[in-house]
């Protein structure tokens, strides 16, 4: 029988169940097969994908929804993939139309590789700033933290989910109760007993990823990444906000080098909701 086209092949809805496709796509685009991250947002996104007809998928992204089920507030895009021998054949393109589509009138945010930026740009996305990736091993400082940290507790979700939802803008309660599972640290900041900044450390191949990051102000965003450090060996890796200066070159001066600049891009709106200033760094890059 003759192989389908490109354009003829359907578009579906992913599951967990479609874990290994995903990492087996990641892979054959170079990618690490980051199998933890996959099935974090399969489980908490919806992810959608084409299906190949020899086997494994085509093309595949998840999108993450925020704020109520039936009218979300906001939907972020990650994990955008075409097979490579499948690549500019317009298969990314039809993709994204069908997720935009899907989406409606839901705002939309991404974070872009210069690779994909003009894609989306043609889609109608807009550069609205810029996120850099650190990695390396933390140096320590051998004074202590000022600001006081410590392991959070079932008993901070309530607080970390409302803290949460002022700072992004929107509620984030599916993948704030997801966090303790998916992140093998998760810290607190506190003052006079109150939750004033909160941060996890999670897997992903030979790193361990910070974030999210949320804090009250950059003393604080720098006591959660030096207690997140403090707990591992492995280099850490984070995508800070450029507009936050002084903590990017703080992680610097401690070890952590610069990797790569992903323009952060929104379809919809102008700026992201929420409170800028103390949101720091991204859960992963793929989920806003």
């Amino acid at each position: 029988m003759p192989t389908p086209s490109l354009a003829a092949l359907p578009i579906r809805r992913l599951t967990p169940r479609d874990l290994t496709a995903c990492a087996d796509l990641s892979e054959d685009r170079g990618w690490p097969r980051e199998e933890h991250k996959w099935q974090f947002l399969l489980t908490a996104g919806k992810g959608y994908g084409i299906d190949d007809p020899t086997g494994g998928l085509v093309s595949a992204c998840v999108v993450t929804d925020y704020g109520p089920r039936d009218r979300p507030d906001l939907g972020a895009i990650g994990m955008v993939l075409v097979a490579e021998r499948h690549a500019r054949q317009g298969v990314g393109r039809r993709l994204m139309r069908h997720v935009v589509s899907v989406m409606g009138t839901t705002p939309l945010t991404l974070h872009a590789t210069p690779n994909g930026q003009a894609l989306y740009e043609e889609l109608g996305f807009k550069v609205i700033g810029r996120a850099e990736m650190l990695r390396g091993h933390f140096r320590a400082d051998t004074s202590g933290p000022s600001v006081a940290t410590r392991a959070a507790t079932a008993e901070d979700l309530n607080a970390i989910v409302r803290l949460d939802e002022e700072v992004f803008g929107t509620d984030r309660t599916h993948i704030i109760t997801r966090l303790p599972a998916f992140t093998d640290r998760l810290r607190v900041a506190e003052k006079n007993g109150r939750i004033i900044g909160y941060a996890g450390a999670w897997p992903n191949m030979d790193t361990q990823v910070v974030g999210p990051l949320i804090a009250r102000d950059t003393e604080t965003a720098k006591a959660l990444i030096a207690s997140l450090a403090a707990h591992t060996d492995r280099p850490l890796r984070t995508d800070i906000d450029v507009r936050h200066e002084e903590l990017l070159n703080w992680a610097k001066e401690h070890g952590l080098a610069s990797v790569a600049f992903n323009s952060v891009m929104t379809y919809g709106i102008s700026e992201l909701p929420g409170d800028w200033t103390r949101r720091f760094a991204p859960v992963t890059v793929a989920a806003g």
